[in-house]
């Protein structure tokens, strides 16, 4: 709307609860447009101040920032954000709105929120108003009465189809330029290779012409284009060029951050644990770690049994891929010997990811299995937990997500790729070949 003066009047954005415990800090990425609390809000906060999830950290941290921001009182006009920002104003209306009554039978905290944002409409018309809600149900019930709804999208990512492989395919590389990758160790300098454009730290190529191939990465360092050589960490050997490029990222010692995304049967979790194993000496640990994200959302205390019989499950996949790697040897075989000591020793250590909150990471070889249900707040705070000489793999399948309210734009996994393209220290593939079964690729496929 534009008031009497022909100025356009900032909008008011409605905040969810699931915007603040996805980041605590959102409320300060609205401009200058006003920022609305619904008073329903601060009440399902206030079930998240303690524990030790990261959606409790956000609520907490929420929750500091606004009584620092709003002083003793705060006045019906709202507080002010700042600098070419708008206010963040809490409101709460008594009346029910008439239209909520005939249509939804129960009270609940989504229908209040929701009747915040009808409320300002009526009493605000000149007033843009848009609820903004991670929860896509919340927004389809805000859309039927007229209300516009919006997802959080500041740290998600443009689009799926944009997202970064780490792999390219170049056509017509003449055979004496690939003949030059068998010369010299295998190294030739980026320059000589136009047809290579624009190539990005430990960036993958399959140089090509109709007879011959050849597989290199991008050293951005000394600007030369390096073999990739075939290598099977721990008995597992690579059944396709894609997995040959995850390996050589994965036993690099320069590269210190690694994701592997693909959907089930790629290989992602099994490359990686089978690289930790081949250089576990490098390493102090190798700590294999699984977010836990129940079902139905439901905390794990619903389960039946002990925190072990609980947590079980969730851990299994980690375990299947171990026993893949073990059973490839004779029972007896002294590398299977090793993984049993390994784990008896503690020097191979499988836990939720929540346990590893508050430890000091050092010289240890950690792997973050389906870390596609991570929100960006918790990727970086497992980055940023990394101490001197620990490297960190995170794999997920970012089309095959579990967390209510996350997609395959803005969950911590997409927004890590988008955000670490281009670092020497950083490489990442999509691992696209399913090498599961024909029966796995066939029901991936076709179901």
């Amino acid at each position: 709307m534009i008031d009497h003066v022909g100025q356009q009047l900032p909008k008011l954005f409605v905040l969810d609860t699931n915007v603040l415990l996805h980041d605590a800090k959102s409320f300060r990425n609205f401009e200058d447009n006003d920022v609305v609390i619904p008073i329903t809000v601060l009440e399902e906060l206030d079930r998240f101040k303690k524990g030790n999830e990261d959606i409790h950290f956000q609520a907490r941290e929420f929750l500091r920032q606004i009584d620092v921001l709003t002083g003793d009182i705060l006045s019906e006009t709202g507080a002010s954000l700042g600098d070419d920002h708008g206010k963040l104003r809490v409101v709460f209306c008594h009346d029910q709105d008439a239209r909520l009554n005939r249509v939804f039978i129960s009270d609940s905290p989504d229908n209040r929120i929701l009747n915040t944002g009808l409320f300002l409409q009526r009493t605000s018309p000149e007033r843009r108003v848009i609820l903004i809600s991670k929860d896509t149900n919340l927004r389809m019930k805000a859309k039927s009465l007229g209300l516009q709804a919006q997802d959080y999208i500041n740290d998600k990512i443009e689009s799926f189809d944009k997202l970064y492989t780490g792999r390219r395919i170049v056509e017509n590389i003449s055979t004496e330029q690939i003949d030059r990758f068998f010369q010299n160790g295998g190294a030739v300098n980026a320059v000589d290779f136009p047809e290579v454009q624009h190539p990005t730290a430990n960036e993958n190529f399959v140089l090509r012409n109709g007879s011959k191939s050849v597989l290199a990465t991008f050293s951005a360092g000394n600007q030369l284009l390096q073999r990739v050589e075939k290598y099977s960490p721990y008995g597992i050997k690579p059944r396709n060029a894609e997995q040959l490029f995850a390996i050589k990222a994965l036993l690099d010692d320069d590269i210190k951050l690694v994701t592997l995304a693909g959907k089930a049967g790629t290989g992602k979790t099994l490359l990686a644990l089978a690289s930790a194993l081949e250089c576990s000496s490098n390493y102090r640990q190798i700590l294999l770690a699984r977010p836990v994200v129940p079902l139905s959302n439901k905390d794990l205390g619903y389960l039946p049994g002990d925190i072990s019989a609980k947590l079980d499950p969730y851990m299994q996949p980690l375990f299947d891929n171990l026993s893949v790697i073990r059973h490839q040897f004779g029972e007896n075989d002294k590398q299977a010997q090793k993984i049993n000591r390994m784990l008896e020793m503690e020097k191979l250590v499988i836990t939720p990811l929540a346990y590893i909150r508050g430890r000091s990471l050092q010289r240890m070889y950690m792997i973050v299995d389906e870390a596609q249900n991570l929100t960006p707040h918790e990727v970086k705070t497992i980055i940023t937990r990394a101490g001197e000489g620990t490297k960190v793999i995170l794999t997920g399948d970012i089309q095959q997500i579990d967390h209510p309210y996350l997609d395959s734009l803005s969950n911590g996994l997409s927004y890590l790729i988008n955000r670490m393209v281009g670092q020497p220290l950083y490489a990442h593939i999509s691992l696209e070949k399913g090498e599961r079964s024909d029966l796995a690729d066939l029901a991936s496929e076709l179901l």
